[in-house]
């Protein structure tokens, strides 16, 4: 517990280096906002007063205060153009991105793991080349491209599920899966690479460590010890879908979008267009700090697979 508490203490000055760079990210960046709401009718005088009103005239320094005190208080602001608070808008887009990402990190560890294990224990068979191959083909292609393929076929050519959108779960759970199939296999084919080829090297690794000799020798199942090597190749396997969760945050904004699904990277999508700062600010700290959190879950769960490890 008091390693937790110290790791999770030190996240403090990471999110605040974080804050500072995204607010002057944001802020520096050409464009207007009281420019965009006003319009092309409005006159110089009219932006003036805008400006004024949404407080975009104050000193840099006196705008970050003014959001960092907010924080402080749990208030991450109120959208510019829509008047609406960034958490009711967040509220309304989290059940689409929470469910595309569940997904397709379960579908990942699923696929992934057993895929490189086999590979791993049949090194150099057709079975190891034909899952290398498809690892490679599915990290190259963009995922855009794959969307749109995944489109023609299995929505349009044989229409075994919407072209795009997104069914909330309270519809029913059947057009709830529905809707989440192709976006979830879309994206989970990066990670699904990414993890078969690590889970694939570190597993062949194992398999070559005395005591995995040793307890072939004396007669052990095939089964068993690919699970007893499994496990000792945990670590890097879970360091690696630590990163496929930061790549899964970019990843979830494309998709959404090909999809044409109302979720939180559709909402950092229309705010980056119309320069809404205070739901880009607050997308992009909470997205730093939700990865933070699942890194050091991460690094707290490598006891798990190995007792001899001290915190």
């Amino acid at each position: 517990m008091g390693y937790f508490i110290r790791r999770l203490l030190a996240t403090l000055p990471v999110m605040a280096v974080v804050a500072v760079v995204v607010f002057m990210l944001i802020h520096l960046s050409p464009g207007d906002p009281a420019a965009l709401i006003a319009g092309d009718l409005a006159t110089e005088e009219d932006i003036l007063k805008l400006r004024e009103t949404l407080g975009l005239n104050q000193p840099l320094w006196q705008q970050f205060m003014t959001w960092l005190s907010r924080l402080a208080t749990g208030d991450l602001g109120t959208s510019i153009f829509t008047n609406v608070p960034v958490t009711e808008l967040l509220a309304q887009r989290l059940e689409p991105t929470v469910s595309i990402a569940v997904f397709t990190m379960a579908l990942t560890l699923l696929l992934a793991v057993p895929l490189g294990t086999v590979a791993a224990y049949r090194a150099g068979s057709w079975v190891d080349r034909l899952v290398m191959l498809f690892a490679v083909f599915s990290f190259s292609v963009p995922v855009f491209l794959v969307g749109y393929l995944l489109i023609f076929a299995f929505a349009m050519n044989l229409g075994w599920f919407p072209v795009q959108g997104y069914v909330p779960l309270a519809d029913g759970v059947g057009p709830w899966l529905q809707s989440l199939a192709l976006p979830c296999v879309n994206l989970a084919l990066v990670y699904i690479a990414l993890v078969t080829r690590m889970t694939r090297a570190t597993v062949l690794e194992v398999l070559h460590e005395d005591y995995i000799r040793t307890a072939r020798a004396k007669g052990l199942g095939v089964l068993s010890v690919l699970v007893h090597a499994l496990r000792n190749a945990a670590i890097p396997i879970a360091t690696t879908v630590g990163v496929g969760i930061a790549l899964l945050i970019g990843g979830v904004v494309v998709t959404e979008t090909v999809f044409a699904i109302p979720g939180v990277g559709r909402l950092v999508i229309d705010a980056v267009q119309r320069h809404d700062y205070p739901v880009i600010q607050s997308v992009l700290l909470i997205s730093a700090g939700v990865y933070v959190l699942i890194n050091l879950l991460i690094d707290l769960s490598y006891r798990l697979f190995d007792p001899r490890i001290q915190y």
